[in-house]
């Protein structure tokens, strides 16, 4: 049986607005949802005050007006590995030009790959074209990890923005939030646990005298260790890759003028055709 969307948004609030950076193949990790009935808080107040204070000053992004799951399911693979305020102008554009799963679906790799250029992880794209047309000949199924590229975090975010299933999405930003008040939430605290996470309850130093939860948390005025980053684009081999498939974008190649180490990485990604001696986008 395929989902139908209910129309309702879980995680609403007065401003229905959602922010985050997911968490689904990304260096963070998946990490997963919790089902409603097994997260009642345990601190009293804790999500009234979470709540209150996003309706206040929670993100008014575009994609948190809409509960079409293939809207949804966009802006959740491009924010997997892409800063959100990069992402806004790309969803419209990308909304604009394909505006449901059935435009998209029809649409060529080599045009998709195209879209994505300057988002990063162009695999990303592959494999959202990919679900866009098991989508669009199927319609969406009930288990949404049997989506290509959907992991556990963006099929439980789709489920839960787009088809109101009472599943709390649990990324990077909901589990510290989560982790460092003790507090459990229900699905209706999504967006605000994301927003909390992305700008008050950060990573390192987070910012406690700015934080609704404070007077609660058990963590407040802590300090902590700088996560493993990954290193910088510059002299990278992924900017390699990026530089080879920006050309290849641009019209069909000659192997002998293209990085070959980074040629052979992207047609292992299915990115590029190499045939004849010639390097080009997939059909």
């Amino acid at each position: 049986m395929a989902l139908a969307s209910t129309g309702f948004a879980a995680g609403s609030t007065a401003r229905n607005a959602r922010w985050h950076i997911s968490a689904d193949d990304s260096p963070h990790g998946s990490v997963a949802a919790v089902p409603a009935a097994r997260r009642s808080s345990r601190l009293p107040g804790v999500e009234q005050l979470l709540l209150a204070w996003f309706g206040q000053n929670g993100r008014d992004l575009p994609w948190r007006r809409t509960t079409d799951p293939y809207a949804v399911l966009v802006s959740e693979v491009m924010a997997q590995q892409t800063q959100v305020d990069r992402v806004v102008p790309r969803w419209e554009r990308w909304l604009a030009r394909w505006p449901t799963v059935g435009t998209l679906a029809a649409a060529s790799a080599a045009d998709v790959i195209r879209e994505w250029q300057g988002l990063g992880y162009n695999r990303r794209a592959l494999a959202l074209h990919r679900a866009a047309q098991q989508v669009a000949a199927h319609g969406w199924p009930d288990d949404l990890t049997e989506l290509p590229g959907v992991g556990r975090y963006t099929a439980d975010a789709v489920a839960c923005f787009a088809f109101g299933h009472q599943v709390l999405p649990v990324d990077v930003n909901v589990r510290r939030v989560s982790e460092r008040t003790g507090a459990t939430f229900s699905p209706a605290a999504a967006q605000a646990l994301m927003d909390l996470g992305a700008t008050v309850c950060l990573a390192r130093v987070p910012r406690c005298g700015e934080c609704p939860l404070t007077e609660a948390c058990p963590s407040r005025g802590r300090r902590y260790e700088p996560l493993r980053k990954q290193g910088p684009f510059e002299g990278s081999f992924r900017q390699r890759r990026a530089v080879t498939l920006r050309l290849v974008a641009a019209s069909a190649r000659p192997l002998a003028e293209l990085d070959h180490d980074a040629v052979r990485s992207l047609a292992r990604d299915g990115l590029v055709l190499v045939a004849e001696e010639t390097v080009s986008l997939p059909a």
